[in-house]
């Protein structure tokens, strides 16, 4: 297997010699448009072997094969000659609109119409794209080694200053699918996808459990649909899913979810699964909120999420979505948004994630929420999970392991027949929606098994600090009432 997290550091090394190429951000979206004809390139080799009749949707000149190969082949400014008035034009404008290869050419086009080349010098582009060749995509351990690459990439975007992209853990992901059982025919949607690691888990999993014959994998590569607003994360999962299978996935869309008006999804829109992690802590434009309805105008990218999520599901459909401590106890549009869920579905568990799950991006305590549209909620079960014996917390050298989840997934139960089996446990507990609405749908709430301790959480402790001046705000008005009226009584 290549040392790919080598090359990686090489290929960053040669990239800053370049004049053109200015900070992390145009660096990684260079690497980013070269790992994708590579391996664009390594999928068609392995289909023409499975197809007799497969013909590319790229002109023989253009591709990876054609111009990158070959370690003697062009450089220098033969090299940036065609690389900017060749293969870019040809990319972006170009390709086949109609016909057999068309798919898979709006696909390309897709993810080229936002791509650059920034590299000046062609000789060190040439030595860039040996560095690439040396990764065969085709090979089962590289191939499953490019989650390090994107992971890589995703922490160099958040110290090149663009906050937000959050790689979700494989651990969280795979426990998300498995607990939500995506079956072969069920439409499963991420309304915003990022790399793609939450469909590319499904996909895993309905092999795993459901495909059987060629039928069965054709059902399986309609059912996956995505939306990424970002260009970079965009192209890295349509990479993804070439990389898990998914020959043409046209389904993944360059777009923003929350820019089409909220009216707008009918029924033909409406999917039997989400699964997704969406931004939080980020906010919209300005406008976007108002394509919601006015009690769910909010700038707050997660919120405006979840309102949709709960559109976008058919009746029954199941969602998991991982959402912020602050979501759990926060007031306004949150507290209607909470309102809604437990109204319009069956909001049966709630997986407390303990510190650390997300580093190094961010120290924010998260949750997952499981709900199904329809019912709506009688009891909601709450889940802490707990660090493994040893850890303290999570880091690099630490991640969560999926194995953890075990315990959570023997206590589960089926929901067929409304969690029967389902023990209350020193993890676990039970609040009706009742007490929920009575508590002005705070969902914060601490384990009942567990002895309050000092919390030395810096957002827990700007949270109780916020609340704490609420506290006092109400003591100030109401001091103030006295006084006024007691002076007016003086004055009469």
């Amino acid at each position: 297997m290549s040392d790919i997290s080598g090359i990686i550091k090489s290929i960053q090394d040669i990239m800053r010699k370049d004049v053109g190429v200015d900070g992390d951000a145009q660096r990684i979206g260079q690497m980013v448009w070269m790992f994708f004809l590579k391996i664009f390139d390594d999928r068609e080799a392995e289909m023409e072997l499975l197809e007799d009749d497969y013909q590319s949707p790229l002109p023989e000149h253009i591709r990876w094969r054609s111009w990158a190969k070959d370690p003697e082949g062009i450089t220098g400014d033969a090299m940036s000659d065609f690389v900017n008035l060749q293969l870019f034009p040809t990319l972006k404008q170009k390709l086949p609109t109609y016909g057999p290869q068309a798919a898979r050419a709006q696909v390309i086009r897709g993810v080229f119409e936002d791509a650059y080349n920034y590299m000046k010098s062609g000789t060190l582009m040439r030595q860039v794209i040996n560095k690439i060749c040396e990764i065969n995509f085709n090979n089962t351990a590289d191939r499953h080694t490019f989650g390090s690459i994107y992971e890589q990439i995703l922490r160099d975007l958040q110290s090149a200053g663009n906050a937000g992209e959050f790689y979700t853990p494989r651990a969280v992901t795979r426990f998300i699918v498995n607990r939500v059982d995506p079956k072969l025919d069920e439409t499963v949607l991420d309304p915003a996808c990022g790399t793609g690691g939450f469909l590319a888990c499904v996909v895993d999993h309905k092999r795993e459990k459901y495909v059987n014959s060629g039928a069965d994998e054709k059902v399986l590569q309609r059912s996956i649909k995505g939306v990424e607003k970002k260009a970079l994360p965009h192209m890295l999962c349509v990479t993804n899913m070439i990389l898990h299978g998914i020959d043409t996935p046209s389904s993944i869309i360059h777009g923003n979810t929350l820019e089409r008006p909220y009216k707008d999804y009918s029924e033909k829109d409406r999917v039997n699964i989400i699964v997704t992690n969406p931004p939080f802590g980020g906010m919209e434009e300005d406008g976007i909120e108002n394509n919601f309805p006015s009690q769910y105008r909010t700038r707050e990218t997660a919120d405006l999420f979840l309102a949709l999520i709960l559109r976008l599901l058919k009746q029954n459909g199941r969602a998991a979505v991982v959402l912020p401590d602050g979501f759990l106890f926060g007031e306004g549009m949150k507290t209607r948004l909470k309102e809604a869920i437990l109204t319009e579905a069956n909001l049966h568990t709630i997986v407390r994630l303990p510190n650390g799950v997300f580093a190094p991006y961010t120290g924010i305590k998260t949750n997952i929420l499981f709900f199904t549209k329809g019912e709506p909620t009688k009891d909601v079960w709450f889940y802490e999970h707990p660090y493994p014996e040893g850890v303290k917390n999570y880091n690099k050298g630490r991640p969560m392991q999926f194995e953890e989840f075990q315990t959570e997934i023997d206590w589960w139960g089926e929901e067929a027949d409304g969690f029967k089996a389902r023990l209350e446990t020193p993890q676990a507990w039970k609040v009706s929606a009742e007490e929920l609405a009575a508590r002005g749908y705070n969902f914060d709430l601490k384990n009942p098994h567990v002895e309050e301790g000092v919390s030395h959480d810096p957002d827990e402790l700007l949270a109780d600090y916020a609340i704490t001046q609420r506290e006092i705000q109400v003591l100030r008005d109401q001091l103030k009432a006295i006084l006024s009226e007691a002076l007016a009584g003086d004055r009469k």
